[in-house]
């Protein structure tokens, strides 16, 4: 399995190791959904490719946010990740960031889990973000996600769970606030 994350943040790109800034909930939440069986530090990520994970990124230049990326970084990355994967062969590639991976594919209805289109014969899985700047998703709904790329990827006939994940608490149309605005006054 291939993790690719958006782009390197500042502090990941200054000690160079993936997902090492200490808001960032990748490492947790890989461990709570079962890939590894301890919580590794960003440090530990080589040990990863023993259990057959890998990491990379979209696009290598770092930035504060991922929203300094422009278009055309991010179609070019989208280009050069898909020339990786055609070369590596992992079974899933599972991208992190689903604003991101919309304009890097040109993709604006993706939507997260398993995607229609493979790349280079690899099965794509879109997750939300981990950044501990994206805050729509809480730690329990990132693992819940993360579950469910793991079990599709256990198994055998490659066919993602037929669950459903509800939109987070608190987001979406069924958010408090979007439900208040649809209620008629009268209801209030």
């Amino acid at each position: 399995m291939l993790f690719c994350g958006i782009n390197p943040g500042l502090y990941t790109a200054a000690v160079g190791h993936h997902f090492a800034r200490p808001g960032n909930r990748f490492w947790k939440v890989l461990h709570e959904a079962g890939f590894t069986d301890r919580l590794l530090s960003p440090f530990e990520e080589a040990g990863l490719l023993d259990a057959g994970i890998g990491i990379t990124n979209l696009v290598a230049r770092a930035t504060a946010t991922a929203a300094e990326l422009t278009r055309g970084e991010l179609g070019e990355g989208a280009r050069l990740l898909e020339a990786k994967v055609a070369a590596t062969h992992p079974q899933i590639v599972a991208m992190l960031g689903m604003q991101a991976f919309r304009t890097a594919f040109g993709d604006r209805t993706a939507a997260l889990g398993l995607q229609p289109q493979p790349m280079a014969h690899s099965r794509v899985w879109l997750l939300p973000n981990p950044s501990g700047l994206q805050a729509r998703y809480q730690l329990p709904d990132l693992i819940a996600f993360f579950e469910d790329l793991r079990a599709a990827a256990s198994r055998t006939d490659g066919a993602p769970s037929r669950r459903r994940r509800a939109e987070p608490r608190g987001r979406g149309l069924r958010s408090a606030r979007a439900v208040r605005a649809i209620r008629p006054a009268t209801e209030r």
